[in-house]
């Protein structure tokens, strides 16, 4: 098992024998908390980056196939897998006051 800090520099090819270049730096999805794309150009910043550069420089870190001495990815992109929606919270109940009725007492009130 490779750690990510091992793999800046290593060699990447598709699984058709194809020379894409050597991995520079990866970009990392803070919201996901994962690695998003592996970068074969080294980039300053993102921002203002158009994306037919990210289209050209990079490569999505799910189409890696196998990491070894060299990194191998799949020559056909993977498909986005389908987004899961969240469970639904439970539904709370809702107080309200209702005018002309004295409180039930609870929630530490004394009388």
């Amino acid at each position: 098992m490779k750690k990510l800090s091992d793999l800046p520099g290593l060699d990447v090819y598709t699984d058709n024998a194809k020379f894409l270049g050597k991995i520079n730096d990866m970009i990392v999805d803070l919201q996901k908390g994962e690695v998003a794309r592996i970068t074969l150009q080294p980039i300053e910043s993102l921002m203002g980056t158009s994306p037919q550069w990210i289209k050209d420089n990079t490569v999505a870190y799910k189409n890696i196939v196998s990491v070894g001495d060299i990194v191998v990815v799949s020559s056909k992109p993977r498909e986005d897998e389908p987004v899961q929606e969240a469970p639904a919270a439970p539904q709370r109940p809702r107080y309200g006051y209702v005018p002309g009725r004295a409180p039930s007492g609870g929630y530490g009130m004394k009388r």
